[in-house]
C-alpha cells in the first residue's frame, strides 16, 4: 500500500492562448467572429456558445455555416450536408501562427488540433487563434468550411482551388487515422514533413512527388495499403500545383512539425511512464505469489 501511495500519474495539458475581453476588440481585425453549424438546435446552438465562451468576449460577430457554404469552399460538395461542429476565430499579427484548440475535445471523434492547422496553411489561412466545438459527437469536418467563412467575413480571401485541397487533405488524414489505423499524431508528421519537402525542394513533376512520400514513409517507417498510398500521393501532387509562397510556406511548416514532435514525444514518454507501472504491478504480483509457496 505504501508503494501505490507513492504512484503519481502524470497529466498534460497543450495549453492555448485564446481571446481574451480584457484586451477589447482588435481593431486592425476586428472582433472574433464565432460561425455555428446551421443545423444546431436551439438548445444545442447554446451549448457551443457555452463552449466557446462566447458571453466571455468584449464584442463577437456570429454568422452561420450551411450547405451553400460548403459548395462553395469545396468542390463538388453537398448542399444538404448536415452541419454541426462550430469555431471561433480571432486573427492575430503576422508572425503569431495558429493556435488550435479543441474545446470539446470528446465530441469532435476524428479531426485533430494538428490536422485542423495542417489543413488551415494548406488553405492559406495562418496567424489566427482558432477554436473549435460541437454539443455531440461529429467528425468535426464541417468546422473547416466554418473557418473559411469566418476567414472571409473578417476581409480576407481565400483561393477556391486551395480550400478544396484542403478539405481533401483533411479527408485523407482521417482516413489514414481511422481506417489505416495509423496514429492520429503519426499521421499529422507524415502529411507535415511530406509538405516541407516539396517547399523545399520544389518537385516538378508527379514522379518526383510519390519518392518524396515514398522516403518519408520509409523514413517513418508506415506501411500503407497500395490504395492509401496513391490517395496520399494525389494529394500532395494536388498540393504541389497550388500558387503557394513555398518559401514562406516552409518557415510555417516548421513550426507546426515542431508542435507535433512534441506531442509525439510526450506520447512516447507516457507510454514509457505506463510500462512502469506495468512492470511494479507484475512484480508485486510475483511477490505476492511467493508469500503462498
Amino acid at each position: 500500500m505504501i508503494a501505490l501511495s507513492l504512484l503519481v500519474i502524470p497529466t498534460s495539458a497543450f495549453a492555448s492562448t485564446g481571446s481574451s475581453s480584457s484586451e477589447g476588440v482588435n481593431e486592425k481585425f476586428g472582433p472574433p467572429i464565432v460561425v455555428y453549424g446551421a443545423d444546431l438546435s436551439d438548445s444545442e446552438k447554446e451549448s457551443v456558445k457555452k463552449s466557446l465562451s462566447v458571453e466571455d468576449e468584449a464584442e463577437v460577430k456570429e454568422i452561420e455555416v450551411d450547405g451553400d457554404d460548403l459548395v462553395t469552399y469545396i468542390q463538388d460538395g453537398d448542399a444538404s450536408a448536415n452541419m454541426y461542429s462550430s469555431a471561433k476565430i480571432t486573427r492575430k499579427d503576422e508572425g503569431k501562427g495558429l493556435v488550435i484548440d479543441i474545446v470539446t475535445e470528446e465530441n469532435i471523434t476524428q479531426v485533430t488540433s494538428e490536422m485542423y492547422a495542417n489543413a488551415m496553411l494548406t488553405a492559406g489561412i495562418e496567424n489566427a487563434v482558432v477554436e473549435v466545438a460541437a454539443p455531440k459527437k461529429v467528425t468535426g469536418h464541417s468546422a473547416l468550411v466554418g473557418i473559411y467563412k469566418a476567414y472571409e467575413v473578417s476581409g480576407e480571401k481565400l483561393d477556391p482551388e486551395r480550400t478544396d485541397v484542403a478539405n481533401d487533405e483533411l479527408s485523407v488524414a482521417t482516413i489514414l487515422a481511422n481506417e489505416a489505423g495509423i496514429d492520429e499524431a503519426k499521421v499529422s508528421e507524415l502529411l507535415t514533413e511530406i509538405k516541407k519537402d516539396i517547399a523545399e525542394k520544389n518537385p516538378a513533376s508527379k514522379e518526383e512527388v510519390e519518392k518524396i512520400v515514398t522516403d518519408q514513409l520509409d523514413r517513418l517507417q508506415i506501411e500503407l495499403s497500395p490504395e492509401d498510398r496513391q490517395l496520399l500521393i494525389d494529394l500532395m501532387d494536388r498540393i504541389r500545383q497550388l500558387d503557394i509562397d513555398f518559401s514562406k510556406w516552409s518557415d510555417q511548416l516548421s513550426d507546426l512539425s515542431s508542435t507535433i514532435d512534441g506531442i509525439i514525444g510526450d506520447i512516447a514518454d507516457n507510454e514509457g511512464f505506463w510500462q512502469k507501472v506495468k512492470d511494479f504491478f507484475q512484480s508485486l504480483a510475483d511477490s505476492l505469489k511467493s508469500l503462498f509457496k
